[in-house]
């Protein structure tokens, strides 16, 4: 089974960059696509940004595309995403989540695994 562990959030200011990391372990890491989601106060969890197992493919939310770059290194079993001209808006937790190979890397219903998030909060 695999399990992921998040690092890098932190509080920082509107405009600042950011880079999040996700490091994965028991378990064959590119047998995964790969995403990271998001969950602010009061809303849904949104996928911000996907990559397929291979990184050959990626997808970015709107509210995102342009700003954030999703991208893994699967000889250190380890997904990133890094984070540039941060809003307010952009404030939540953020969650790494697998999907196993053969399934839809947009589909939320995809992914199995998560880790337990890493609190991101940009102050404006």
């Amino acid at each position: 089974q695999l399990q992921l562990v998040e690092s890098g959030g932190g509080l920082v200011q509107a405009g600042d960059s950011l880079r999040l990391s996700c490091a994965a372990s028991g378990d064959i890491f590119s047998r995964y696509g790969l995403g990271w989601f998001r969950q602010a106060p009061g809303k849904e969890r949104e996928l911000a940004a996907a990559i397929t197992w291979s990184g050959g493919n990626s997808y970015y939310a709107d509210s995102v595309k342009g700003r954030f770059t999703i991208s893994r290194d699967n000889a250190k079993d380890t997904l990133y995403l890094q984070m540039n001209s941060l809003k307010p808006e952009d404030t939540a937790v953020y969650y790494c989540a697998a999907s196993p190979v053969g399934y839809s890397y947009t589909v939320t219903d995809s992914y199995l695994f998560w880790g337990r998030g890493t609190q991101v909060t940009v102050s404006s």
